[in-house]
């Protein structure tokens, strides 16, 4: 049987936003972590400026993610963390997959 990723969106839990790599990588490293910088994210990620800031941003709309602009020695850095939303969701979209890899 083949599954395709538009009917993976039946299963509990599975959340189209989250199937993007990058987004997904984005929720999970912010459930290990309080709040991670746009320019950490970036070197974790090895995104381009534009590129993960497009994906933040559909995180941050969606409401699974919350910014924050701080200055750090005059310098301005923007801080990310995941909002109660955003962890519910990537633990439903996480068990999601999982149930999908754990059904026979």
């Amino acid at each position: 049987m083949v599954v395709t990723v538009s009917g993976l969106e039946g299963f509990a839990g599975y959340n189209k936003l989250l199937s993007h790599k990058s987004r997904l990588a984005i929720c999970a490293l912010l459930g290990r972590h309080e709040m991670l910088s746009f320019s950490r994210f970036k070197e974790l990620l090895e995104e381009t400026d534009g590129n993960l800031g497009a994906q933040l941003r559909k995180l941050e709309d969606a409401g699974f993610i919350a910014m924050r602009k701080a200055f750090e020695k005059r310098k301005p850095i923007t801080w990310y963390s995941l909002t109660a939303l955003g962890r519910e969701k990537l633990n439903g979209h996480l068990q999601a997959i999982r149930s999908l890899i754990d059904d026979d």
